[in-house]
């Protein structure tokens, strides 16, 4: 073959790798930050399901699930975004009421979650529990519920801002399970041994690691990453004798999604194995589907709500600005 035929080979075969790459669709999926990050699931979820779809997944990262649904309400009908990932139970009723969402048409009556699973928008993609952790090898005597946390004044306590942070949010509604409308008195209790209040889980987590507190709002969840990750056995969840109070992640599909039939598979492709491999050890939670290979033994030894305290989805909706308005007054007192 002479060089002229190479040489046309050659441009011909960069045209045709040009031409079908320029021609996949992409599909834009709107998350926070740590799900897209390097350590987290997204890399592995974009791989495999690109292998799937011919695709490519653009991942558009915002600080926190609230940012989210914000960005989402603030561009409207025009927005880009084809899947929202990343919401959970206490953002649902008010994403839903933007009319931005289109129902999902998966079949999730196989997920496994605190409550059986009949919403027909979102698609849950991971669970856990909201709890406080702590440092065995620096606090002897760590609390056993949330009171204690609450009432011991020697205790140096980080959480999350709940209007900025799904944990902080989270945090919010659990004090409202617990306390009802005593709830004010112990948050005003609370603020007296508070260090600080945080916009993002990373931020007081990693303050919490500095050993600025001997608690911070995390997941009970939390310590299977210090023991898979890094060897590190001494961090632990604290018992809840009250009870836990849940969160489940959810997707869901824009009405308007530049993409929708790849936003259909998209949601589809969530409760497989695909996605749900990436769960555990990716994003440090529980899948939703059973899984084929066993989860790393330590998923075994984290604490097991004896009670799962939820709210009403509505009351939630209804209520949510009027407790975070009670949240701020009882702690600038």
């Amino acid at each position: 073959m002479n060089k002229f035929l190479l040489s046309c080979c050659a441009i011909a075969g960069a045209l045709l790798s040009f031409s079908s790459s320029s021609f996949a669709e992409t599909l834009n999926v709107y998350t926070y930050d740590s799900f897209a990050s390097d350590w987290g699931p997204g890399p592995k979820i974009k791989a495999n399901f690109e292998k799937e779809c011919g695709c490519d997944v653009n991942f558009v990262t915002v600080d926190s699930s609230v940012g989210i649904l914000s960005r989402v309400q603030l561009e409207g009908k025009s927005s880009e975004a084809d899947v929202v990932l990343g919401l959970d139970l206490n953002l649902m009723q008010k994403a839903k009421q933007t009319g931005l969402l289109a129902d999902s048409g998966v079949d999730t009556s196989h997920v496994v979650t605190p409550t059986p699973w009949t919403d027909p928008v979102f698609v849950p993609f991971d669970q856990g529990y909201f709890a406080f952790i702590y440092n065995s090898e620096t606090l002897s005597s760590p609390p056993t519920s949330l009171q204690d946390i609450i009432e011991n004044q020697n205790l140096r306590v980080i959480y999350q801002d709940p209007r900025t942070s799904t944990p902080g949010l989270g945090l919010l509604l659990w004090m409202r399970a617990v306390y009802g409308d005593k709830a004010a008195d112990a948050w005003a209790t609370l603020a007296k041994h508070t260090v600080t209040v945080t916009k993002g889980w990373y931020d007081g987590y990693s303050l919490f690691l500095k050993g600025e507190s001997d608690v911070v709002l995390s997941y009970t969840t939390s310590p299977a990453y210090h023991v898979v990750a890094e060897g590190k056995h001494q961090y632990k969840a604290a018992p809840a004798s009250e009870g836990f109070y849940p969160q489940v992640e959810v997707a869901a599909m824009l009405k308007n999604a530049p993409h929708p039939a790849l936003a259909k598979q998209f949601m589809s492709f969530i409760l497989t194995s695909g996605f749900q491999s990436t769960v555990a050890t990716g994003n440090w939670m529980f899948p939703v589907i059973k899984q084929d290979k066993p989860l790393p033994a330590v998923f075994n030894t984290l604490p097991k709500p004896t009670k799962v305290l939820t709210l009403d989805a509505d009351e939630v909706a209804h209520q949510r600005k009027a407790w975070i308005n009670e949240w701020l007054e009882a702690t600038t007192r």
